[in-house]
């Protein structure tokens, strides 16, 4: 069995942002030379999430105001976790609806989608470099 790791580097000026990391998932894959497998790609911070959905700029605004309506950034003096100096407590509430990784299978050297679907980077606490994990195995 084969198995290929790379990290993914973002570096988002905004507090939030959603990003299609398809394409560099499928480089990845590309560089595996596996076949047959899996793929797992993790969101390696926790204020960031890696999800699978439909690549539509209405979807995105949707996803944008209901996260915010369940975990509204301001006050932060809401909470807790903000006490200790963050101001990012929203941020891992955020990335705990949206979830830290997908896994995928791989068949004939590609990703298996359903129809739509694409492979996203959420960023929720934006500002500074964050990394994805990408782990290919398989034969």
């Amino acid at each position: 069995m084969k198995s290929h790791r790379k990290e993914l580097w973002f570096e988002i000026p905004s507090r939030r942002a959603f990003v299609n990391i398809t394409p560099s998932v499928d480089e990845v894959l590309r560089e595996s030379g596996v076949k047959e497998g899996l793929i797992l790609v993790n969101a390696m911070h926790i204020t960031a999430s890696v999800f699978i959905n439909d690549d539509e700029r209405g979807l995105h605004h949707d996803y944008e105001k209901w996260l915010e309506q369940l975990a509204p950034h301001e006050p932060i003096s809401q909470y807790q976790h903000n006490r200790t100096g963050e101001d990012n407590g929203d941020a891992h509430l955020k990335r705990q609806v949206m979830g830290r990784e997908v896994v995928v299978a791989v068949t004939g050297g590609k990703l298996d989608f359903g129809p739509w679907e694409q492979i996203f980077y959420g960023e929720f606490d934006g500002g500074r470099r964050k990394r994805v994990l990408v782990k290919v195995i398989g034969e």
